[in-house]
């Protein structure tokens, strides 16, 4: 059977398997292979592995408890090894990669944002700002809404028009939020929103990030920002 990898932790990890389940229908329980200085945090993988919220909250929240009493780097779900023996293989022949990123990564976590254009608000502000559609639209509206050409024109002109937006905005927030972090990174990439951005903070340091998401959004009302954290700096792990 497949072993799963939930993270790799610093020094030896008591056996987990009484307290702590992961993934799985039935959940699994969890346990340590423990390799020199360092260990694994695995289970059994199930047969079918899906990123079904209820596996995803236990990946999560077994990285929280072992995260609790040792620090521990984390996988991203669905890491999987072909077995124990491999973990631990792995485990030997990186293990001053592993230990210089668990020190570099020491009371550290990851919040999420992602950015979305309102649409109402950023097709009023690409007409504002693009004099050529404004009279176009003008032009349509008096003329009974123009021709099937004319529409499909003008349509296409404000669609580019919104993703040139969105490159602009997608660099406005990254200059405005990187001074907050210690580090930037694209985030995982899914969903309606123009820019996912990954950013590594030290614990109990959000607020200024906080800050400069509200401002943000303030400046520029038809940014939407959602900032989700904190969370393991998953991220920022190297491969």
């Amino acid at each position: 059977m497949n072993t799963y990898v939930y993270g790799i932790a610093r020094g030896e990890v008591s056996d987990l398997g009484d307290r702590l389940r992961g993934i799985g229908d039935p959940p699994l329980p969890v346990r340590a292979l423990t390799e020199g200085e360092l260990s694994a945090i695995v289970s059994d993988c199930p047969a079918e592995l899906k990123p079904r919220r209820r596996d995803l909250l236990a990946h999560h929240h077994v990285l929280a408890e072992v995260g609790d009493a040792h620090p521990v780097l984390p996988m991203r779900f669905g890491s999987v090894s072909t077995s124990d023996d491999d973990v631990r293989t792995v485990l030997s022949e990186h293990a001053d990669r592993y230990h210089d990123q668990l020190s570099r990564l020491a009371d550290r976590v990851e919040y999420n944002v992602k950015a979305m254009h309102e649409e109402n608000a950023v097709l009023h502000q690409v007409l504002s700002e693009e004099p050529e559609l404004r009279l176009m639209a003008e032009a349509n509206r008096a003329s009974g809404g123009g021709t099937h050409e004319e529409r499909m024109r003008f349509g296409e002109l404000v669609a580019a028009a919104v993703q040139a937006r969105e490159v602009r905005d997608a660099q406005i927030v990254e200059e405005a939020l990187a001074p907050t972090a210690e580090a930037v990174r694209p985030g995982p990439e899914r969903g309606s929103w123009f820019l996912s951005l990954s950013v590594l903070l030290a614990e109990d340091a959000a607020e200024p990030l906080l800050e400069a998401a509200a401002e943000l959004e303030k400046a520029h009302p038809w940014l939407t920002l959602r900032v989700n954290g904190p969370l393991p700096p998953y991220s920022f792990v190297d491969s």
